[in-house]
């Protein structure tokens, strides 16, 4: 049987009655989209692939379970499965993602090139380190977008799609997330 050819529906349909092999087309079909997107917000390959192989555990149990209903829309479901998970590692683990560059280098610790003091060192850790735990104190939905805007380098557009909302909802989070930090540093006097 050739199953590159069914629809994802069809190959979800398949697999509820019985029929295990076809599960193995569909990770196949839609893992590098569903990797990337979840290595785009977490940045460390482990966490990541921990992260998927949690996605289709809990695709395959609620596939098994008969809660499935997403007609025709199986991989945003499943990104939309992946997406919860990663902000519910952040939520647990409270951190702020560590912004790099394409080499994998800190940005923060890049911002500066010629040869500072020590003093001047310490103080840009120290507002690099405030400005983190400012964007932890933003409400979820504000740092949900603010992270993988500027951390993840999403669009607006696949921000919408992935948590589920309008573009002009993702804009309007990510324009009160700005407004938020910038009256948080005033009131801390962070430059």
């Amino acid at each position: 049987m050739n199953l590159q050819s069914y629809s994802d529906q069809d190959l979800v349909k398949l697999y509820l009655t019985g029929n295990e092999s076809v599960l193995e087309e569909l990770l196949n079909r839609h893992k590098s989209k569903i990797y990337t997107s979840i290595y785009l917000l977490v940045k460390d390959q482990y966490l990541a692939e921990d992260i998927f192989q949690d996605t289709f555990i809990k695709v395959i149990n609620t596939l098994r379970s008969g809660r499935y209903n997403e007609e025709g829309k199986f991989l945003p479901w499943v990104m939309r499965i992946a997406h919860n998970l990663v902000i519910d590692y952040f939520r647990r683990e409270k951190r702020a993602p560590v912004i790099t560059s394409a080499d994998g280098t800190d940005v923060l610790n890049m911002l500066q090139v010629y040869e500072e003091s020590a003093e001047e060192k310490i103080l840009r850790e120290q507002t690099h380190t405030d400005l983190r735990t400012l964007i932890q104190l933003l409400p979820d939905e504000q740092k949900e977008v603010l992270i993988m805007r500027h951390y993840a380098d999403l669009s607006f557009k696949e921000i919408a799609d992935l948590t589920d909302v309008s573009i002009n909802t993702a804009l309007g989070r990510m324009r009160y997330a700005l407004s938020n930090l910038r009256k948080m540093m005033k009131v801390k006097e962070v430059t």
